[in-house]
């Protein structure tokens, strides 16, 4: 594996935002949208945009440098940053819509915008007020997009003192987005102690070593391989929820409920683009069948169109039902999200109970999500036809995509963590995947 740091690739292969250049300018001339519907028409616009050459550039797998520099100069990049930086001042409701949206056209920039949005969040979750503030400032003022180098999975990310910094060490297999970052969330392990830290640091200095290795089935433009983190330097006071003086967790930040929100804010972030793709799927094999697909002429009743054929007609019918009715939860869970971070976030006082709850309503997204995502990205094969397996169709992406990232964590624990809720009534004890 060859390593190298910074953003070295992007001469060599990696996509131009300069062809963008028209859409950045009419977004630009039109400001950031104000309402919530005008954001999800905004992330439409998007959609509509990168669903053009999607499956093109999804075989090319470049580092998506144009694609991200469209999510920036729309503005969805800032769609939850306070609005007196420029953000867009909008809940996670609004944020989930978005994703969802742009992963209809794009899984990869779906999800990119989605971990994005999780990653830009970090320090209303685990930072003092002071360093919340300061971050939100930093990220939206300069429209910057946020990788994050995290994977529980990897516990060998060491944090050193070094006087008035710490310094992270270590290595990650999966860093997603980091590639086309301009920040990095680091998380790792404070020497001496069981504690994690969590920190943000630029991305292009020589300490941040990316593989450049990321070449799976789907989300092929996710920059999702690995990175090497080498002795990167962040100041003690950048140290989300510590004291840069006694260089110690902040107990009323960190030693709360609250300080665990990450985890089901960032699982809703999944089952979204899930859908959103499944949602992809579902229009592209529609318009797909309404032009190509022929009847079964060996039948009976042969049926004058491949739009008259019963079994399509049904199929297509059990599709629509069970992605609306994933969406229905989706945005249920999406409120309620939504509404913990809209009133509860200056007193950060939800219980562990209320929080277990929140837990459960997106483990439910997450499972029906996971199932439904998979069983039409794979069924609409069989209401398209023999020939919409072609290369040249795409078609093809959105089972890969959805099929990639529903292994991250394995849905038979949340049907688990289900099952104990209802019949126990307990909730789950938080961790880096509930």
């Amino acid at each position: 594996m060859t390593l190298t740091n910074g953003s070295s690739k992007a001469a060599q292969h990696s996509t131009d935002p300069s062809i963008y250049d028209e859409h950045h300018e009419a977004f630009a001339h039109e400001g950031l949208p104000s309402k919530p519907d005008q954001w999800v028409h905004r992330a439409a616009q998007v959609g509509a945009i990168l669903a053009k050459d999607a499956s093109v550039r999804e075989k090319e797998n470049k580092s998506p440098f144009a694609e991200v520099s469209l999510l920036k100069s729309a503005g969805l990049t800032k769609v939850l940053g306070p609005q007196n930086y420029g953000g867009g001042g909008q809940g996670w409701d609004v944020a989930y819509k978005i994703i969802r949206e742009v992963a209809k056209a794009d899984g990869s920039l779906g999800m990119l915008i989605g971990y994005h949005l999780l990653w830009s969040w970090t320090s209303a979750v685990v930072g003092t007020d002071e360093q919340n503030d300061r971050t939100q400032k930093l990220i939206i003022e300069n429209n910057y997009f946020v990788g994050g180098a995290v994977n529980p999975r990897d516990n060998d990310q060491k944090i050193l003192d070094d006087g008035d910094h710490i310094v992270f060490s270590g290595f990650k297999h999966f860093n997603t987005g980091g590639v086309v970052s301009d920040l990095t969330v680091l998380e790792g392990v404070y020497d001496g102690t069981d504690k994690h830290i969590f920190a943000l640091a630029p991305t292009k200095q020589p300490a941040i070593i990316f593989g450049h290795d990321w070449d799976n089935i789907g989300l092929r433009l996710t920059e999702s391989g690995s990175v090497k983190i080498d002795n990167v330097k962040v100041p003690w006071v950048d140290a989300l929820g510590w004291d840069p003086v006694s260089k110690a967790p902040v107990p009323s930040v960190l030693n709360i409920p609250w300080a665990t929100l990450l985890l089901p804010t960032i699982q809703l972030v999944f089952s979204n683009f899930y859908i959103g793709i499944a949602l992809g799927a579902l229009s592209f094999g529609s318009t797909y069948t309404a032009k190509n697909t022929r009847p079964w002429p060996y039948t009976p009743s042969p049926a004058s169109a491949g739009t008259e054929e019963p079994y399509i007609l049904q199929r297509y019918g059990s599709f629509l039902a069970h992605l609306r009715a994933a969406e229905a939860l989706a945005d249920r869970a999406g409120d309620k999200v939504s509404a913990i971070y809209a009133s509860r976030s200056q007193k950060r006082d939800i219980t562990a109970e209320e929080r277990g709850d929140l837990a459960e309503w997106v483990a439910s997204v997450k499972v029906v999500a996971t199932d439904t995502a998979l069983r039409v990205t794979a069924g609409v094969f069989e209401v398209t036809g023999a020939r919409a397996t072609a290369s040249k169709v795409g078609l093809d992406r959105f089972w890969r995509d959805v099929r990639t990232h529903t292994l991250h964590d394995p849905v038979a624990y949340k049907e688990q963590e289900l099952g104990t809720y209802l019949l126990k009534g307990q909730v789950p004890e938080p961790s880096w995947y509930t």
